[in-house]
């Protein structure tokens, strides 16, 4: 059976030249124009969600005892970057006056910043080089294939635990909590155990979850948790890393609470941004 476009065709507009086109784009760039956009809230002071980014007592503790073995695996999968950033993660300080500032800028449609004069966005090539996360090489997209199957919680913690008083307690509803896998990782590290690539694994989950997916305090949702069991299969996930943090501007950006990597955020506007205080534009910050 042929699909019938002709009743699609009557809402597309034709081309109207490149002034027309340049036009629509100016107009499409009115971030006040967005429903609920922060950039019509002046007022706002605290940036929603980031009381979510609290410090993790637990995390730099938990990754000082584990064994050499558990850690090559860590590199060996591409999570050099992120284990460093997660070791020093406590050290870092999160400027939401800046963050605050640049997602008064983003566009949800265009996923990109809005400047009076340009536009700007985080590639995919510049998230790479930031967070040393592993990349395919050209013409290795096209041999992968992707199955999406329902993500079973339990299934992927198993390879760290069978005990279920341990998985009632490192999941909820909707969540994976960090904590008790980092209490898990810490009682196998101090007995010794050989578990090396369950240990790995269960870092793995810790360390992409503070630093690449943050949602909220010490947890991260089943769909995340999914995504970083592939990497100890060798899959890249530097799309999703992405996607996340592209959603969680958006999210933001229209009133609701931030999520995604705040640290890859900071980097890329270290990497591109100055910034001046209001007060003196002469002084940098």
């Amino acid at each position: 059976m042929k699909r019938n476009y002709s009743a699609f065709a009557e809402n597309i507009p034709s081309y109207s030249g490149p002034k027309a086109a340049r036009e629509t784009h100016a107009d499409l760039k009115q971030l006040s124009a967005i429903p609920g956009h922060i950039y019509t809230r002046p007022e706002l002071q605290i940036l929603p969600g980031q009381r979510r980014f609290s410090k993790m007592p637990w995390l730099v503790p938990m990754l000082e005892l584990l064994p050499p073995t558990s850690i090559g695996h860590l590199k060996e999968w591409g999570l050099s970057t992120v284990f460093l950033l997660a070791k020093n993660y406590n050290k870092l300080v999160h400027v939401w006056e800046s963050v605050t500032a640049m997602v008064e800028l983003w566009h949800p449609q265009t996923n990109s910043f809005i400047f009076p004069e340009f536009e700007a966005t985080i590639l995919l090539e510049e998230l790479e080089i930031m967070l040393g996360l592993p990349h395919y090489q050209r013409g290795e997209e096209m041999e992968i294939s992707y199955t999406v199957e329902q993500i079973n919680s339990w299934s992927i913690l198993a390879y760290i635990t069978t005990k279920k008083n341990d998985l009632y307690s490192m999941t909820s509803s909707m969540h994976v909590h960090l904590l008790p896998i980092a209490q898990w990782i810490t009682s196998q590290c101090k007995r010794k155990t050989t578990n090396y690539t369950a240990i790995a694994k269960a870092a793995a989950i810790c360390i992409c979850g503070v630093i690449l997916f943050p949602e909220s305090d010490g947890a991260i949702s089943f769909g995340n948790l999914s995504i970083i069991d592939s990497i100890s299969e060798g899959m890249k996930i530097r799309q999703a890393v992405l996607c996340f943090l592209y959603a969680g501007l958006t999210s933001t950006a229209l009133g609701s609470p931030f999520y995604g990597s705040v640290v890859a955020l900071e980097l890329w506007m270290g990497m591109h941004i100055q910034f001046r205080a209001a007060e003196d534009p002469n002084t940098e910050c």
